[in-house]
């Protein structure tokens, strides 16, 4: 048991003006000792080198608007696995996990769950409430690995250590995507602070490949249906003759419902085209929605990560299968569970690292701005957090891989559109 971990347990017992003087990094390290040292605690030292690997990751789920139940599904999958295979460095690996329940407060309190429970790090979340949850793990210290990417404060927290470039990266993408492939673009995006971002991003793209900025309209996340929008939107994208428009939208879990309402307004709109990203629809999605007889044949996609038929996928699947077969909450397509394996990759690299020394959360962040190099077989280029591998984006300071995928919709799968990535940093750079 490490002495700051000691501390915590020991500190309810003390008065307040004890209870502060421990609190310091000295007092927390000496008390250990002392205790140790005079027999109050037989056995007790810091780093013994046995503890578990205590981590948490945290999602929406049962909400009316995006869930990821497969993040955390994932998570623990990844334990079992992990642990019967000796552990993170021989160490146990302990999973918490949190449903945020996409609301602020929920945010908050999977936050405090972290601190309380002295966790080493948050591994693999998805959460649209940066400020709210990187405050209280920050206070103490706590490094956030792995997020999905979805809020600018990921990418500005120096204790946040993205693996993907997030929504930035994606809206980038796809606006190099059909800069060549379109006429008028027209983006559906949520009316949130979140989404306020996406058309500076996509336009930034668009601009890189010679186009007009695309329109922008704005959506509610919770809608049951879309029959206004899909209407402005489809005008949109028709109002140059001659010019084959497309429509992106960017609603997470409701980019099903908006092209439920799209594919009845269609009809009348035969030439339009649409355009996602990743994370608002994946092969399950396309399947459901009617594969190649579906609204989404033909569709441009960008994702942050290979296909999910890539054969560099095997070692995630090969983990699902043999712990989580029949949990159906795990969809190997999905962007939010490639995410957790990703991030938990790079977990179990900085574990390893450390060499059988201190596992925490001090030592982990240590790793981790030292200049770890972490490789996740071809899934991701090279990861690293030096200041050296950071983009240039005023916006995004902690942005470190702006690696990109082109994907299209093509006889109901999810194909690639070319071989290997493309780098978006420069248009990320420009869009500032």
């Amino acid at each position: 048991m490490t002495g700051r971990r000691l501390i915590r347990r020991l500190l309810p017992a003390l008065d307040p003006a004890a209870r502060a003087t421990a609190l310091s990094a000295g007092a927390l390290a000496a008390c250990a000792s002392l205790l140790t040292g005079c027999g109050i605690i037989p056995g007790v030292t810091g780093g013994t080198g046995d503890d578990p690997v205590t981590v948490m990751t945290w999602a929406p789920e049962g909400t009316a608007s995006t869930n990821e139940p497969g993040m955390p599904a994932m998570a623990k999958a990844y334990a079992r696995w992990v642990n019967a295979h000796g552990g993170l460095g021989g160490r146990e690996l302990k999973v918490l996990t949190c449903n945020d329940h996409n609301d602020t407060v929920g945010a908050v309190a999977c936050a405090r769950r972290a601190v309380d429970a002295d966790v080493d790090a948050v591994v693999g979340s998805y959460s649209q409430y940066g400020r709210s949850f990187l405050a209280p793990i920050s206070s103490v210290g706590i490094p956030y690995i792995g997020g999905y990417g979805v809020t600018d404060d990921e990418f500005t927290n120096p204790l946040s250590y993205p693996v993907n470039g997030g929504q930035p990266s994606l809206l980038a993408g796809l606006g190099h995507q059909l800069g060549r492939a379109c006429g008028p673009v027209t983006l559906i995006r949520p009316d949130t602070v979140a989404g306020d971002q996406l058309p500076v991003l996509l336009n930034a793209g668009l601009r890189s490949s010679g186009h007009a900025a695309s329109a922008d309209l704005l959506a509610p996340d919770d809608a049951t249906e879309y029959g206004d929008q899909t209407q402005r939107a489809l005008r949109g994208a028709t109002s140059e003759p001659g010019k084959r428009g497309c429509v992106v939208t960017a609603l997470g879990d409701r980019t099903d419902t908006f092209m439920d309402s799209f594919r009845r307004a269609r009809e009348d709109y035969p030439e339009v085209r649409t355009a996602t990203v990743l994370g608002s629809v994946d092969q399950s999605g396309i399947d459901a929605a009617g594969g190649a007889a579906g609204p989404y044949e033909g569709a441009y996609v960008t994702g942050w990560y290979p296909v999910a038929s890539d054969a560099r996928w095997k070692p995630m699947r090969e983990v699902i299968k043999k712990e989580a077969f029949n949990d159906n909450r795990i969809d190997p397509g999905d962007a939010g569970v490639q995410t957790t394996y990703v991030a938990y990759t790079v977990l179990k690299a900085v574990v390893e690292s450390l060499g059988g020394g201190e596992v925490s959360a001090r030592t982990i962040r240590k790793a981790l701005d030292e200049g770890l190099e972490v490789r996740t077989g071809g899934l991701t280029p090279k990861l690293s957090w030096r200041f050296e591998n950071l983009i240039a984006a005023v916006d995004f300071p902690r942005l470190m891989n702006a690696d990109v995928t082109f994907q299209v919709v093509r006889d109901g799968r999810l194909v690639a559109v070319r071989r290997g990535f493309i780098n978006v940093s420069k248009t990320l750079e420009d869009a500032d």
